[in-house]
């Protein structure tokens, strides 16, 4: 059972999202959040495997609040999904560092959040390979300067490779094309990256990726 927690401002989103998941086999809520502070304290409390997190909330908005989710060690089997009304958020980049693991926007059809939840539920980052890359070539920019990412040293030559290509949004698959190695190589590269730099999932390799300078905006 994937257990999901909501945290909206408002009561009806809340409502909404509540009746769809719960007649969803396999997906149940189990607790509402008001604010990024409610959320934070739900999360440690209930453990879930998912959080539906409002971007923008009154007092501790969704940005503090996945930050904080995402440096408790407790909570470490807990993914966030970030909610917003906009597809390209000038906040969605700073939640990806926080510790998101994708983003959607609110009138997303059900089946996708369903969906989206499913995939994030397994360990999958909610991002797309043309999201990615306008998200970054939007707002990467903007971002803090590159500075030394630790771990990123651990890596073998192959791996920083990877990595750059998983940065611009590829899939497995992509990546095996590209560098002429199996689908399944590509699988263990991206696993041990993830691994040696500590990262919960792919969207935080692209936040690695281009921090770490070892990609730029706009790059391919």
């Amino acid at each position: 059972m994937i257990t999901v927690l909501l945290a909206d401002d408002q009561a009806l989103v809340r409502a909404g999202f509540r009746a769809l998941l719960n007649a969803q086999d396999g997906i149940t809520v189990v607790g509402e959040a008001a604010d990024g502070a409610q959320a934070v304290q739900l999360a440690g409390e209930m453990r879930p495997d998912v959080v539906l997190m409002d971007i923008r909330m009154p007092g501790m908005d969704g940005l503090m609040a996945t930050r904080l989710i995402g440096e408790d060690a407790t909570l470490d089997g807990t993914r966030i999904i970030m909610l917003t009304t906009f597809e390209l958020d000038e906040y969605v980049f700073d939640a990806l560092r926080g510790g998101a693991s994708g983003f959607l926007v609110k009138d997303t059809e059900p089946a996708e959040l369903i969906q989206a939840i499913r995939v994030v539920a397994s360990g999958d980052a909610l991002l797309s390979p043309g999201v990615t890359r306008r998200l970054i070539a939007e707002y990467a920019a903007r971002a803090k300067e590159p500075g030394v990412t630790t771990g990123l040293d651990l890596l073998t030559d192959r791996e920083r490779e990877v990595l750059a290509l998983v940065g611009t949004g590829m899939s497995n698959d992509e990546v095996a094309g590209e560098l002429f190695m199996s689908p399944a190589t590509a699988k263990t590269h991206v696993s041990r990256i993830m691994a040696k730099l500590h990262a919960r999932d792919r969207a935080q390799l692209v936040v690695v990726a281009y921090e770490s300078g070892l990609i730029k905006p706009g790059w391919h």
